[in-house]
């Protein structure tokens, strides 16, 4: 695998940072974005325009006016159509060297034991409890890196997992928490958290940086400061206590 002229051309600043084998290492890559919202959309934009392989996005919503705060790869124009429809669409118009393949469904168990095999990274971009906590069971039960961040109102958090390294979510959270719909949220919430989340996805898979392992980042808007809160794994966790 190599890299054509218009890539180099396109990735020009990041290979003068991390180099032609960082970026070959990002263009050999799969990434899977769980959740097309205000995490998601973000996210997958700076995926796609760094080069990542593959990029596989899944959502089976479809857009509302009431998204377009803060879900900034939809219009107005696009609501009533499918997230994942719109985002395909869109990504491969901003980079067409890279693979953006769409999975139109809700996230099940059965999916993800299709899906999570198939990458090096899963983010979350998610806006419920439940689902995370699947996501996270699935990418510690086939140790794949797990990037979680959910966020409120100007609040955000970050929790890098690498499986049998780092604590899980469940470890920091046992018990699924009660669900807030809708719940408020400046759009510029989870557009920071989401940026951080492919800030140590492209750390992670270029191996350049340090990541933010044992470490709960919290983002507080209001004050504009972030904290980090040191975490350890739970040996009792029902989710990753058994790794090694």
């Amino acid at each position: 695998m190599s890299l054509s002229a218009l890539e180099l051309e396109r990735y020009d600043r990041q290979v003068r940072l991390f180099g032609l084998e960082g970026q070959l290492k990002l263009k050999r890559s799969r990434v899977l974005v769980a959740g097309l919202g205000g995490l998601g959309c973000p996210a997958s934009l700076y995926l796609v325009a760094a080069g990542v392989g593959e990029v596989i996005l899944v959502d089976s919503e479809v857009v509302e006016l009431s998204n377009l705060n803060r879900q900034i790869l939809y219009w107005t124009e696009d609501v009533g159509r499918a997230k994942v429809d719109v985002a395909v669409e869109k990504l491969r118009r901003l980079n067409p060297e890279v693979r953006v393949r769409g999975v139109k469904t809700v996230i099940t168990e059965e999916l993800l034991e299709e899906l999570v095999p198939q990458v090096d990274v899963v983010l979350d971009g998610l806006d419920n409890w439940r689902t995370r906590f699947l996501v996270n069971r699935i990418c510690v039960r086939h140790r794949k890196p797990f990037i979680h961040a959910g966020i409120h109102g100007m609040y955000g958090q970050l929790l890098v997992v690498i499986p049998g390294r780092t604590p899980c979510l469940q470890c920091l959270i046992p018990r699924e928490p009660p669900e807030i719909r809708p719940f408020p949220v400046l759009g510029t919430t989870p557009g920071i958290m989401a940026l951080m989340q492919v800030t140590e996805a492209i750390k992670l898979l270029t191996g350049v940086g340090e990541l933010a392992l044992n470490k709960l980042i919290v983002y507080d808007g209001y004050t504009m400061t972030f904290r980090e809160v040191q975490v350890k794994r739970s040996g009792r966790c029902p989710v990753c206590g058994i790794l090694s």
